[in-house]
């Protein structure tokens, strides 16, 4: 979910959510106050008036004095006719917020509060009503008066009665606003709690998660992975983390990968060139100390210096060729080539030094003539002679055979070039293009090599656009396979307009 909504969402919930919660509450508190008025006072009262006006606190709190007011009647009656023994009753109403009234016969005995006891005094219940009932109480809605009434005998046996009338106009309810500033409350603590929760799980959370991450990346841990289907910000968040340490761990690990094989390359290149500085070594001290004491010894010997000069040279301009691999920086000039006249001449310049090594040479092409290729002829003769040159190298029967082969793919040319030779392994078949990988891992010094002999064939293949792979049998020959598309001419459109 993105923030945006989020925080619309915590804000609509802040607002509406203790709105609608107050409104049940009172509600429910206004249902409750009905019933208990209902039950205690004999009526229903559900208007506001009532509500605000508070029956139920009016009628507690006048229940004392009331039952004192029994008590006297049935003990000392004759209590009630002292006006001044009414006045001190009289007293302690007045501390309820309310007053009383005696009435002997029909006439007015006694009133707390005259003007108000004018009011009200015609709409006195009469003596005797419901008297078996004393906490009878009766609410009038247009006086909005709470009264209650208990009967007695005056001693000269008129009928009398008392009522402490409690005007409920006055009285706000303490109970209700008690009870919904509680509500209110409980509200408000659980609409906070809820959206903490919320917010806590939707935006806490993940930040911890993620700072428990970062931490992990911190202290060199790529393996913590954070996975989510949370959508916003907090899932693009997520999914970015994975994707910088997937890249992060790619990128150390190549990083490990590169430098353990700039180790394996400098330890290759430092081995094959002390063979022949070693070489190189032996035959000047033999030219120093005589030992060549014949013209043939001696041409022989400087002959042998040359070659391994050579060796030396080409050692030299493999490692400067990786170096510019790895930085992609390959010199390439690249022209439109004709195949047929390429590749003859090509065969013509190795078949000299294949022929001195006692190996047969055969060449086929069986594109047209006029077939042409756009490639840099440099590089793509470091591609045969590479290949060749391992041919060469692992040549183990006394009569070697090396075929070139060019063939027709339509829109392509297929090089295939295939020897006699020991063979490829399966195992070691689909990790010949890689970097340092020998399928000789003895290193003995008459095969030589740094070992990216053919990892440089693929590169140069691939920038080409073109692509490679090898077939071979054990004990029986090698097939490296390469095509490169063929360049076609953009014919003139305007050859096939209508004159």
């Amino acid at each position: 979910m993105k923030l945006r909504t989020r925080l619309f969402i915590t804000f609509a919930t802040m607002v509406i959510m203790p709105l609608v919660l107050t409104a049940l509450a009172y509600l429910s508190i206004r249902g409750y106050m009905a019933h208990t008025m209902q039950r205690e006072y004999g009526f229903e009262a559900a208007d506001y008036e009532a509500l605000s006006g508070s029956i139920k606190a009016g009628g507690d709190q006048t229940a004392a004095l009331f039952h004192q007011f029994l008590e006297i009647i049935e003990t000392s009656p004759e209590k009630l006719e002292d006006k001044a023994f009414l006045s001190d009753l009289n007293a302690q109403a007045a501390e309820k917020a309310s007053y009383i009234i005696v009435r002997k016969g029909e006439d007015l005995y006694y009133a707390g509060n005259s003007k108000l006891a004018v009011r009200i005094y015609d709409t006195l219940p009469a003596y005797g009503h419901d008297t078996s009932v004393p906490d009878t109480g009766y609410y009038y809605n247009q006086l909005q008066k709470l009264v209650k009434q208990a009967d007695f005998l005056f001693s000269d046996g008129s009928e009398g009665s008392i009522f402490i009338i409690t005007p409920i106009s006055d009285i706000f309810s303490r109970s209700l606003l008690i009870d919904m500033m509680i509500a209110v409350v409980l509200i408000l603590v659980f609409t906070a709690c809820m959206l903490t929760q919320w917010i806590h799980k939707g935006i806490f959370r993940p930040i911890r998660e993620l700072n428990a991450a970062m931490q992990k990346i911190a202290e060199g841990d790529l393996d913590h992975a954070l996975t989510t289907e949370e959508k916003g910000e907090f899932g693009d968040l997520f999914r970015n983390y994975e994707d910088m340490r997937l890249r992060l761990k790619e990128s150390i690990e190549e990083k490990v990968l590169n430098e353990r094989q700039n180790k394996e390359l400098i330890s290759n290149i430092s081995h094959d060139l002390k063979t022949p500085i070693t070489a190189i070594k032996g035959y000047v001290e033999g030219l120093m100390d005589g030992v060549a004491d014949t013209p043939e010894k001696m041409e022989k010997y400087i002959r042998t210096i040359y070659n391994k000069a050579n060796d030396m040279d080409q050692l030299i301009n493999e490692l400067t060729f990786y170096s510019g691999i790895d930085s992609n920086r390959i010199p390439y000039n690249f022209h439109r080539i004709n195949v047929n006249e390429y590749f003859r001449d090509c065969v013509e310049e190795v078949g000299l030094d294949l022929e001195s090594q006692n190996i047969r040479l055969n060449y086929s092409n069986l594109t047209d003539l006029d077939t042409r290729i756009i490639a840099d002829p440099e590089q793509l003769k470091r591609v045969i002679n590479n290949i060749i040159s391992n041919s060469v190298k692992y040549m183990d029967k006394p009569q070697g055979i090396i075929d070139i082969r060019i063939l027709d793919e339509v829109d392509s040319i297929r090089i295939e070039i295939e020897d006699n030779g020991k063979g490829i392994s399966a195992r070691d078949l689909g990790h010949i293009f890689e970097r340092f990988y020998r399928t000789d891992a003895s290193r003995n010094s008459s095969k030589g090599g740094s070992g990216i002999g053919l990892s440089i064939v693929k590169k140069i293949i691939e920038d080409h656009g073109g692509y490679i792979w090898a077939t071979s049998r054990e004990n029986e020959g090698t097939c490296l396979h390469f095509v490169i598309r063929k360049y076609r001419e953009v014919e003139n459109d305007e050859q096939n307009i209508d004159n």
